[in-house]
């Protein structure tokens, strides 16, 4: 079976269009593939979060995919910084990666830009460890976003690199991963745009439901239309595009009816949008809740994942330190 890996990030809560995107691909990929999701505690330390940030992001990450329905009986799910043999790896790769194509990469440079004040080597070697979570497991897939394309074909290319340079072809050369499929693109709130954690403009399955309903209800639309038949607009298109995927048929052509015929009421419309969100969100809240609640549940995930992971990366480890020589007396 082939195996795929993912990184999850840190970053606390997911909202939905993390949970119609990523989470989705997840469930699908765990049924055909031999599955590695990590949490990539190594990689967030680039940005300095504090200990009891990253503590409770990881912890909150976990119990969100947990109770979106990732299954640690089909996938190895794991803590990236639990599996150590990664951080030895991405020092042995480090020495194959040279200064100026890590310099070069998109994500360095625009990190850079962004914090200028710390431009450490974690983000420099970001391309080297990522790599490393991959081929420490001999991924034949890896899907990826836009955002990291480029690091996926670093990836590619240093496990070439290694292949040439100790004339072997150890490693697989992994490939991008999709269905050939296009996800649901879920719309933030804020009237254009995709739904994200940066723009503020998302809703989390671990929203309470007074939350939900007071940022839906400040959800920009327009000024209602004034022509029978009119186009809907970007900002009532996304209320549409998230009412598709939370409500009834019935109650999606309802209000495409009422903006038709220019008798749409916002207010009714987005009270109704609320509601169905709520009443969506409500059993994966409530799951969330409760496996954040159980240590000894998570700390099971959590040492099952470690034990196969790390059964994975220690044979990768011993293998790569023959290929390279060293060895023991």
């Amino acid at each position: 079976m082939q195996k795929v890996v993912s990184g999850i990030r840190p970053t606390g809560n997911l909202h939905l269009g993390n949970y119609f995107g990523a989470v989705k691909n997840f469930l699908r990929m765990q049924e055909e593939y031999n599955c590695y999701f990590f949490i990539a505690d190594y990689h967030s330390l680039t940005t300095h979060p504090t200990p009891e940030n990253l503590h409770n992001n990881v912890r909150q990450v976990l119990a969100e995919y947990l109770a979106c329905g990732l299954d640690p009986e089909k996938s190895t799910i794991y803590i990236q910084s639990d599996v150590p043999e990664v951080a030895e790896l991405s020092l042995l790769m480090s020495m194959n990666a040279y200064l100026g194509e890590l310099e070069r990469t998109t994500s360095f440079k625009d990190k850079a830009r962004q914090q200028p004040e710390n431009v450490n080597a974690g983000l420099l070697t970001y391309p080297v460890l990522m790599a490393s979570d991959i081929i420490m497991h001999n991924a034949d897939k890896v899907p990826v976003g836009k955002d990291q394309e480029q690091n996926l074909e670093m990836t590619r290319k240093f496990a070439g690199r290694f292949n040439h340079i100790y004339k072997t072809d150890y490693f697989t050369i992994p490939q991008s991963f999709n269905y050939g499929e296009a996800l649901v693109k879920i719309p933030g709130l804020d009237g254009s745009g995709k739904m994200g954690k940066s723009e503020g403009n998302g809703i989390y399955l671990a929203d309470e439901a007074k939350a939900i309903q007071k940022k839906v209800m400040r959800a920009v639309t327009d000024s209602g239309p004034t022509e029978m038949n009119s186009p809907l607009t970007e900002p009532v298109q996304n209320l549409i595009t998230l009412m598709e995927v939370v409500s009834t048929p019935d109650t999606v052509q309802y209000f495409r009816d009422k903006y038709a015929s220019c008798e749409i009421r916002y207010g009714d419309m987005k009270k109704q949008l609320a509601e169905d969100i709520i009443k969506f969100n409500a059993p994966i809240r409530e799951k969330i809740e409760a496996i954040k609640a159980d240590e000894a549940y998570l700390s099971k995930v959590v040492a099952m994942g470690r034990d196969k992971a790390r059964e994975s990366a220690q044979k990768t480890l011993k293998d790569v330190r023959s290929i390279i020589g060293i060895k023991q007396f």
